[in-house]
């Protein structure tokens, strides 16, 4: 079992031009979790560091972008929003990539704690060079 102390973290960037979200989704949050490593320990925070660029550019297949709507609440009465897919990307495409991702960690303190690792942005731009990030390459491993 993996002791939180001896896990050796490493960074990966995801390109998600014309990848669908879920597959892309589901790829970079096992990655999250660390379940690519044979040191995966559930109660262990064992994962990496991943960074999803071109966040603008995710595909959603059918007709997912007119009929997906996203909800949120207020707590007050009649504090109900919703927003469709579509508009949603084109208010924050990094904001809803991030929120599918989450979605797919565990609901819970170890979750909270996995998801800070994510570093989604809408363009091929980010500022995590220092980091020498390894490029992940999704489409062998949906």
């Amino acid at each position: 079992m993996a002791k939180p102390g001896e896990v050796e973290r490493k960074w990966y960037i995801v390109d998600a031009t014309d990848v669908p979200l879920g597959r892309l989704a589901s790829v970079v949050a096992s990655v999250l979790r660390g379940k690519n490593k044979p040191t995966f320990t559930p109660h262990v925070d064992t994962g990496d560091n991943v960074i999803v660029i071109n966040a603008a550019q995710v595909k959603l297949t059918g007709k997912k972008l007119s009929q997906k709507i996203y909800y949120r609440h207020s707590n007050h009465p009649g504090g109900l929003k919703k927003r469709t897919a579509a508009e949603f990307m084109a208010l924050a495409p990094e904001r809803m990539v991030e929120k599918t991702i989450k979605g797919m960690l565990p609901h819970n303190p170890l979750g909270r704690k996995t998801g800070m690792k994510l570093h989604v942005y809408a363009d091929a731009n980010h500022k995590h060079a220092a980091q020498q990030p390894e490029v992940l390459d999704i489409t062998n491993l949906i």
